[in-house]
């Protein structure tokens, strides 16, 4: 559960509402990879990911951060239960893939960069508050099967 105000929850709806999903997920899964490369690791069969410019290009990168931004946009949806919406990815980044739940928070962590880049000015410090509230909620919703 993320306790979000009012003011804050408009925050967050108005900006995702502009949020092109295809290339904001893939461009921060992709920042990811690079700035983390160990979290690479996980991601053995989508070919070439040996420097950036292979990472940022990587078709599959780019389809599985529209993927992981499409379950972000569901979980914006359910605010209040975090934890059941996320239940399911949680059980399988745990059980069956054994991702560090830490990279969660990384990728929330650059999801906002990406945001901030991609908005600009209108990536406030009230929006960026309002984010990081999310992404740590969400964060700690997918690593609630790990406790």
């Amino acid at each position: 559960m993320v306790h979000l105000t009012g003011e804050e929850k408009g925050y967050v709806t108005a900006l995702w509402g502009k949020v092109n999903v295809d290339d904001v997920g893939g461009e921060a899964l992709g920042r990811l990879l690079v700035v983390y490369p160990w979290t690479q690791r996980f991601f053995d069969s989508f070919g070439d990911l040996s420097n950036a410019s292979a990472v940022m290009g990587n078709a599959k990168v780019k389809a599985h951060g529209k993927k992981v931004l499409d379950s972000f946009s569901n979980g914006l949806k359910n605010l209040d239960n975090l934890k059941g919406t996320f239940a399911k990815l949680s059980e399988l980044h745990c059980d069956k893939l054994h991702v560090d739940p830490e990279n969660f928070r990384l990728l929330g962590n650059v999801l906002v960069c990406v945001l901030a880049r991609n908005f600009g000015k209108e990536f406030t410090p009230q929006v960026q508050a309002a984010y990081q509230k999310v992404v740590a909620g969400v964060a700690t919703a997918l690593a609630h099967k790990y406790h």
